[in-house]
């Protein structure tokens, strides 16, 4: 039902008001396209990409995005147009997310983890004009060629460009390489800014740790706002001296191929990280930032001594994940990093909340705070809800609710699935599908996500929770914990757990452990399976895998008649 708005005589609607006027002088559709743009002004000559022996100024940067959004023009690609990639983090990947926008097109950097039957599904969802490859994926795009090419014997795949041309394999003729293709661009190519600042920029895809991936759709606009959102979220100055240790598909590299340009700084790319190349890269190249999942954590955690230098200066480390036990965190500070944690997904561009870990006390390790902070600048609200009812939850830390958001800085949608989107966006939010509650200070603190959460008795258990305190034990290397049917109370937590290389525990040493941690009755687990946990492409636990495990076990239980 429509409601009919009285507005008064004397207030007048923006475009009624006498001089009034939206014009180009006051008016540009934002994209950070134009980061790129006044970086080669700005800071010509200053290094923007360093990449083993190779290092390219701004200008340099420039000059080459240009001549590559020429050449896609010639190759026939035009606006609105699909150009995949499935590279390491090298320069021609970075460069490929201002080269393709520049030509009005829309990247997708794609997973290097995916199997050859999943890029298939993947590229036969994006249609992609062409692909951009690492040579040491070739054979998986190759592979996925041939399994798309009996599903659609008319549509030829997308042509292949090559990035870095050592290989053995046999590729199509009009394969070409990426430096070729440079070569054809001309440097004069006018850019074409997007009509409308909603216009799509790039499609990135979920992890699919809760089933099969989606295409989250970025606008030039969303991207633009959150790379701004990034530099206010870490305090980030000019010309600061970025690691490439997140992955440039994971949310185009959290927005940080951007974010570098805006400031004029420089990225030091890097095909692996170890932690040797990590300390070595933040002595030679005087690192300020990197980022990436936990496992970055545990990698310098668990160096060897020879392996560690001494950091000039403090380096800003931004993690995204649970964490690791507190321990692990208290000996990366010491070795002089600064730890921000983020919270956020694919949907919303990366991190959109964040906390600094500050140890207060290193003889108490409650004192290291592990919440979800608050949201960034351009994100307009995050609450915690009631999911039937939309009713915000009480700061009283304990009332659960369903974590939800809504700002400028989110996807516009799943490429090619409006019942998806209309559902993630349902009631005017953002519907995570994770749980949490709400501190007296505002704070959000997770629980669980919706799917993984178990209900025992009526009451939602915490499997993070759980978790946690498993993971303290020192003899732990990983753990997942997720329901198991109990026909008396409904649910029981059991716990999946890989030990430490030499270290030996039983089921019954870790319930122990749990109940020495004084964890309520219904937060023990009921058993404990050993072995390696199964993980998707970008390392995240599939837990559905393991409740199936769990399902199974109980059902031979009940066979056996125990």
């Amino acid at each position: 039902m429509t409601k009919n708005i009285s507005i008064s005589s004397t207030v007048l609607l923006p475009m009624e008001l006498e001089g009034f006027q939206k014009c180009e002088a006051n008016y540009v559709p934002l994209s950070p396209v134009s980061f790129l743009e006044r970086a080669a002004f700005v800071y010509e000559k200053a290094s923007s990409v360093i990449y083993g022996d190779v290092t390219y100024t701004w200008k340099e940067t420039y000059n080459r995005c240009i001549k590559l959004a020429s050449a896609l023009s010639i190759l026939g690609v035009n606006h609105g147009q699909v150009v995949a990639a499935l590279a390491p983090n090298v320069p021609a990947l970075y460069e490929l997310h201002f080269g393709v926008p520049i030509v009005g097109a829309i990247l997708s950097a794609l997973n290097t983890g995916l199997d050859p039957l999943t890029l298939a599904i993947t590229l036969q969802q994006l249609q992609p004009k062409i692909i951009f490859v690492h040579h040491q994926h070739i054979q998986t795009v190759l592979e996925a060629f041939r399994v798309l090419s009996p599903e659609k014997p008319a549509t030829p795949p997308p042509r292949l460009v090559l990035i870095n041309g050592k290989h053995s394999a046999t590729v199509p003729s009009n394969t070409l390489c990426y430096n070729d293709l440079l070569s054809l661009g001309k440097p004069d190519f006018k850019i074409i800014n997007p009509n409308d600042e909603c216009d799509p920029i790039s499609i990135n895809f979920t992890s699919g740790s809760t089933g099969k991936p989606k295409g989250a759709i970025y606008s030039h606009r969303a991207a633009y706002l959150n790379s701004l959102a990034v530099i206010f979220r870490y305090d980030m100055r000019k010309r600061p001296v970025f690691l490439w240790t997140v992955d440039m598909f994971r949310c185009n590299g959290w927005c940080f191929p951007w974010v570098v340009a805006a400031l004029g700084g420089t990225n030091i790319c890097i095909k692996e990280v170890t932690a040797e190349i990590i300390f070595d890269s933040i002595v030679i190249h005087k690192v300020t930032h990197l980022c990436g999942s936990p496992t970055i954590l545990d990698k310098i955690a668990s160096s060897i001594t020879k392996e560690q230098q001494p950091i000039p200066s403090p380096v800003d480390l931004i993690v995204a994940g649970p964490l690791p036990p507190s321990d692990t965190i208290l000996k990366i500070e010491s070795l002089g990093f600064n730890i921000h944690h983020g919270y956020g997904m694919t949907e919303a561009l990366g991190p959109m909340t964040h906390t600094s870990l500050r140890t207060r006390n290193e003889k108490d390790n409650e004192n290291i705070t592990c919440r979800e902070g608050t949201h960034n600048i351009l994100m307009e609200n995050v609450d915690v809800k009631d999911p039937e009812t939309m009713i915000s939850v009480p700061f009283d830390g304990k009332t659960i609710g369903e974590v939800v958001f809504r700002g400028n800085v989110m996807m516009s949608g799943y490429l090619k699935n409006m019942e998806g989107t209309q559902k993630a966006f349902k009631g005017g939010w953002y519907r995570t599908g994770d749980l949490g509650v709400r501190n007296p200070n505002g704070d959000i603190v997770m629980k669980d996500r919706v799917l993984d959460s178990i209900v025992s008795e009526g009451d939602i258990v915490s499997t993070l929770e759980i978790e946690q305190v498993i993971k303290n034990h020192p003899f732990i290397k990983e753990v997942a914990v997720v329901g198991k049917p109990n026909h008396i109370v409904g649910q029981s937590p059991s716990a999946f757990v890989t030990l430490k290389d030499g270290c030996s525990l039983s089921s019954n040493d870790i319930i122990k452990f749990c109940e020495e941690e004084l964890l309520p009755r219904n937060m023990i687990p009921i058993d404990v399976v050993f072995g390696i946990l199964p993980k998707n492409s970008t390392g995240k636990i599939l837990k559905y895998v393991l409740r199936e495990k769990a399902k199974a076990i109980e059902a031979i239980t009940l066979m056996n008649g125990h």
